[in-house]
């Protein structure tokens, strides 16, 4: 059954990987997606004096923070080796309910950091710009 209402962020989950074999990524502690729609001006002396626009390129990237455990089946190395070899991924964003909305699609990691304050636990970041067609489906 889908998700009604409000939801806790925590359900939400970035899986990466294979196409097929997507794993999810281990101890993320936030995950976010964005759409971006390019809107080049069209404005000619026939607008009136009103700016116009046409539809453009579309996109999308994914950003994602986590803590650092080398014994997770996604983890900080392995997005590092997808850098590294320049490795096309697939994605999947969203929940794991059923008849909940997922983002599906390939993409590059452009970025990979892990960091490491005294005292405090070993964390990472990253981002992965889309590439090619984002999929909406549900949950089966």
């Amino acid at each position: 059954m889908a998700t009604t209402g409000l939801f806790n962020g925590t359900d939400l989950l970035l899986k990466v990987g294979s196409s097929g074999s997507e794993v999810t990524i281990g101890h993320t502690t936030s995950c976010s997606i964005s759409f971006s729609h390019d809107l080049p001006e069209a404005t000619t002396k026939d607008s009136s004096g009103w700016a116009e626009f046409i539809s453009g390129v579309r996109g999308g990237t994914i950003s994602f923070d986590g803590l650092v455990a080398y014994d997770d089946a996604s983890n900080a190395e392995e997005l590092a080796g997808y850098i590294i070899n320049r490795t096309k991924i697939a994605f999947i964003f969203g929940t794991a309910e059923g008849g909940d909305t997922v983002y599906t699609g390939e993409g590059y990691l452009d970025s990979v950091e892990v960091s490491a304050d005294m005292e405090a636990p070993v964390s990472y970041s990253g981002s992965i710009t889309i590439t090619g067609a984002i999929s909406t489906s549900t949950n089966p």
